[in-house]
């Protein structure tokens, strides 16, 4: 079976992306879960992980590290859950828009931590995030404009498990969104897996006050 390694489901924005699309797509793993800002944290990631980050998932003897690389290989190994758009322009695009994720965007990620179950509502808002903010709402409307809907193209798959921490994050600071990207916003949070995941992250017993008092 997949083994996946994780940090804590409420801060880790990169751990939740494959865990996400696995559970999603149905894909059976078992989960390895590494608490942060621990004295052994960095030992039991290495146990694991050459590059010492989570995620990392390990399939037999092969071990993949980042997240959209351990999506990618999900995706070459499962065909038939169509992780990727089956339309080559499409599928361009998807990848486009998840590299942007992988890149971009620095401004919310680093004003807006990650923190599922907390509430900073109208913290961490500058130029930069309502910049960042405004590239998510015009990319998500046009991917929905030419997919339909009702995630980013079409069917759940990488994309949309890409923008998933995004779509926490404007929860936990209540910022708010207007038309398409709201509708998919509100899609995303409704999924069964982000669901589950919400439940997971808010029963988790490490909380990191330096992750919770950001915004005392």
């Amino acid at each position: 079976m997949l083994k996946l390694v994780i940090a804590d489901k409420n801060y880790s924005s990169w751990s939740m992306r494959p865990w996400v699309l696995l559970t999603q797509a149905g894909i059976a793993f078992e989960e390895i879960q590494v608490w942060l800002r621990e004295p052994d944290t960095k030992a039991n990631i290495v146990r694991y992980s050459p590059s010492g980050t989570v995620p990392v998932l390990i399939d037999g003897d092969l071990t993949v590290h980042d997240s959209l690389a351990i999506c990618e290989y999900l995706a070459e190994k499962f065909p038939e859950k169509a992780l990727w758009p089956r339309d080559a322009a499409q599928r361009a695009r998807a990848r486009s828009v998840s590299a942007e994720m992988h890149s971009s965007f620095t401004g919310l990620r680093g004003r807006m931590p990650m923190n599922i179950r907390n509430r900073y509502l109208g913290r961490g808002m500058n130029e930069e995030v309502a910049a960042d903010v405004a590239r998510l709402s015009a990319m998500w409307g046009e991917c929905l404009a030419r997919s339909g809907g009702p995630y980013l193209f079409g069917a759940f798959g990488i994309a949309d498990a890409m923008y998933t921490p995004m779509v926490f994050r404007l929860q936990t600071y209540g910022v708010p969104l207007e038309g398409v990207a709201k509708q998919y916003y509100e899609t995303l949070l409704a999924t069964p897996a982000l669901v589950t995941l919400m439940a997971q992250a808010a029963a988790e017993p490490h909380p990191l006050a330096s992750y919770d008092q950001i915004y005392p």
